[in-house]
């Protein structure tokens, strides 16, 4: 799919309207080719797809079911592994360092597992289930700072944020107010790309002088920027529905659905990061 986070690509789906253009991802991989008004990863040389045409072959064919029970587990992960973290892990002022330390390594690690992912062809629940984990350590670990030193109902607020925006967003998309075109697509990579670029000045300002970077942190600018995040991991979000409605409408492999799942925590965490930004510098303005 191709990316529907805000870091990550992966393998994808696309599929032309009835009026002839097309509406989500980039061309396919090397085989592809297109029938009527569809174009379908899996019939390849004029002939169509086994897992296609027999439900039984390569383990069956995606369907949303597999997609939900996927993301339950994986997202089921990451709040395990927030919660045994947020107990133990204590953020206290004798314990705050090396908890700290150990949810940044966890982050980074979480980062790693998932390039490994982003680059093998087939999906690794290993890999996914291992990087959920380490992610809900990190998360766990901000989550309770957070609470500590800013406000203990910031965390509940983030996460019912999360669920909001969410909800709003699948609706919206089954509603067809949000259409995901190539265009829409295009316009959310580049966006991302500027995100990622602000993010990593921020980064440098901050590691070479400036204590609060470019001030995303804090402030005006700083709520501003969370929104801005959150608002594109909802068109995140949106891209990651397209390309599920795509995959199950084209019988994509059964394994795929633990690639939407991927997809859709990665894109959760985010709006929930964000969230949990906006809501910590407004909680601490107060």
């Amino acid at each position: 799919m191709n990316s529907s986070n805000p870091i990550f690509s992966r393998r994808g789906f696309e599929r032309d309207d009835s009026r002839g253009g097309v509406i989500a991802g980039e061309p396919f991989a090397a085989g592809a080719r297109q029938t009527g008004l569809s174009v379908n990863p899996y019939v390849t040389d004029g002939f169509p797809s086994p897992v296609k045409d027999d439900p039984h072959a390569a383990g069956g064919v995606m369907t949303i079911d597999d997609v939900v029970v996927r993301t339950a587990a994986t997202l089921g992960t990451v709040a395990v592994a927030a919660v045994l973290s947020w107990v133990l892990l204590p953020v206290d002022e004798a314990n705050i360092g090396r908890s700290y330390g150990i949810a940044v390594g966890a982050a980074l690690v979480a980062f790693v597992l998932s390039l490994a992912q982003s680059f093998k062809r087939r999906p690794s629940p290993a890999l996914i289930l291992g990087y959920a984990a380490l992610e809900g350590v990190f998360l766990g670990v901000i989550s309770s700072v957070t609470s500590t030193y800013i406000s203990p109902g910031v965390v509940v607020q983030a996460v019912l944020g999360t669920f909001a925006v969410s909800a709003g967003v699948l609706i919206a998309y089954r509603m067809r107010w949000i259409r995901v075109t190539r265009r829409f697509y295009g316009f959310v990579l580049a966006a991302a790309t500027g995100f990622a670029i602000l993010l990593v000045a921020d980064l440098l300002f901050s590691a070479f002088g400036a204590s609060h970077g470019l001030g995303f942190d804090s402030g005006a600018l700083g709520v501003v920027f969370g929104i801005a995040g959150i608002l594109l991991g909802a068109c995140f979000l949106a891209l990651d529905f397209k390309q599920i409605e795509d995959g199950i409408a084209y019988g994509a492999p059964r394994e795929e659905s633990w690639l939407a799942a991927f997809g859709l925590t990665l894109t959760l965490v985010w709006i929930y990061l964000e969230a949990l930004r906006v809501l910590s510098i407004l909680n601490s303005d107060n």
